[in-house]
């Protein structure tokens, strides 16, 4: 069973594509009594037209998906036009926390949505009593899908045929790793040069804001939702896929106590193995900084 907390846009259609993918039931949790019910309701009465094989519940009681084997946490606010993510933290410290204490089940896993993922990802590990194999933000995948949906539409490929991993923290300090991206196994230097790579990565990194600015009153939820489903999918299938997602890191690169992404093997049991990618001097050194970062915001929180 796989547990969603919060029902808003990116809860609801992560239970939507869950059920799309018929990758396990589904119970959809909110404080607002009736709202899961409603959503969960509303796409179960697509079932019989779309085939799906597992079913969607809505509930208001928090204790009916504690004991889930994925607890998917998307609850909190959402960014408005010209806020920074990080301006979120103080908003949702709170519920990240409570939920920490909460999810005790030693066999959870649990993924992180709600923003700033990273600073979420490292303040629930800290307040939480699962290994940290069990808890990953999505940071980096859902940068790594924005950047191979921007590589295949620039070279007007199929996006099957792209691969990509980003590595480091969800904002303008992503890492892009470009020995790790290719078209059908071919580097991009076969098709772009370091000018377009370094041009498509500064669209990568603006694509939330960009989202953000157009629809002006909400934040991206398709994508955070698929990326989250998709997770999901690689952690109840047990795929072994290799997926980039924020983790506590223990030593990388010289890092701990800080959430980054990192490329990972994603299994049952959650992040089965953490794959240090090659780094420039450059590189390396940014992802300290964002780690820096992130550990004085948490520590200047708890003081305040």
């Amino acid at each position: 069973m796989i547990g969603i907390i919060g029902s808003g846009n990116v809860g609801a259609n992560t239970a939507f594509f869950l059920a799309e993918k018929g990758v396990d039931h589904v119970i959809l949790f909110d404080v607002q009594d009736g709202l899961a019910q409603g959503k969960a309701l509303d796409m179960m009465e697509a079932a019989p037209i779309r085939g799906y094989r597992t079913t969607i519940r809505g509930t208001s009681d928090p204790n009916d998906i504690l004991g889930a084997d994925i607890i998917i946490l998307t609850a909190g606010s959402v960014r408005q036009p010209g806020m920074e993510r990080d301006e979120l933290f103080r908003q949702n410290r709170d519920i990240v926390e409570s939920y920490a204490a909460k999810i005790t089940n030693p066999g959870t896993k649990v993924i992180i949505v709600s923003e700033p993922v990273d600073i979420m990802t490292t303040l629930f590990a800290k307040k939480s009593s699962l290994l940290p194999s069990q808890i990953m933000g999505l940071g980096g995948l859902l940068d790594a899908t924005r950047l191979r949906y921007l590589i295949a539409d620039e070279l007007k490929v199929s996006m099957e045929n792209v691969a990509a991993q980003v590595a480091g923290r969800h904002n303008d300090d992503m890492i892009l790793l470009k020995e790790y991206c290719c078209v059908s196994g071919m580097s991009l230097d076969n098709f772009l040069s370091d000018e377009k790579v370094n041009e498509i990565l500064e669209k990568t990194k603006n694509s939330g804001n960009l989202i953000v600015e157009m629809a002006g009153r909400a934040s991206a939820y398709y994508g955070p939702s698929a990326v989250a489903a998709e997770l999901a999918e690689a952690i109840i299938r047990d795929t072994g896929r290799v997926l980039s997602v924020s983790q506590m890191l223990s030593g990388q690169f010289g890092i701990e106590g800080a959430a980054l992404s990192l490329p990972s093997i994603i299994g049952r049991s959650g992040i089965r193995q953490v794959i240090e990618p090659k780094l420039t001097t450059e590189e390396a050194d940014t992802l300290k900084r964002s780690a820096a970062l992130i550990t004085q915001t948490i520590e200047e929180a708890s003081h305040a």
